[in-house]
């Protein structure tokens, strides 16, 4: 099912780690509504970014997102948000610095290591993060 007219439902809720722990990790009618949305804003970062984007991580269920340790509030569990790369734009530095500069509307957009993570949460609040991790746990500072 495509969700946009580069990304499809598949690739918003394969996951390695549902697969391999028998996790169902199907989102409802509602999700797959919310999904659109974040598809649609990844549009605009594929157009913004003019090359194509992998998503890493997108939907997860209540249940596969406490067994890999994600936010309880995360969006990812509401299909507003997901994880990608664009190895043929740049690192997640000159990702997410592009994203800021122009202006596209988002509730996140987190530099975390080698992926960027967005979320499209009705929210909308704009925040630009940098994620750091220490013992396995991300500490969040505002992205200059």
């Amino acid at each position: 099912m495509k969700l946009s007219q580069h990304f499809t439902l598949d690739e918003f809720v394969r996951s390695d780690t549902a697969v391999r722990k028998g996790i169902d990790n199907n989102p409802s009618d509602s999700i797959i509504e919310n999904l659109k949305i974040t598809a649609m804003g990844m549009e605009e970062v594929r157009e913004l970014l003019q090359v194509p984007i992998l998503v890493t991580s997108g939907y997860r269920s209540p249940v596969l997102n406490r067994t890999i340790g994600g936010s309880k509030s995360s969006a990812h569990m509401h299909g507003f948000a997901c994880d990608f790369i664009a190895p043929k734009f740049g690192n997640s530095l000159a990702i997410v610095n592009k994203i800021k500069e122009s202006g596209i509307l988002v509730d996140q957009c987190i530099m975390e290591g080698t992926w960027t993570h967005i979320s499209f949460d009705p929210q909308m609040r704009q925040k630009f993060m940098t994620a750091t991790f220490m013992n396995g746990k991300a500490i969040y500072t505002d992205f200059d």
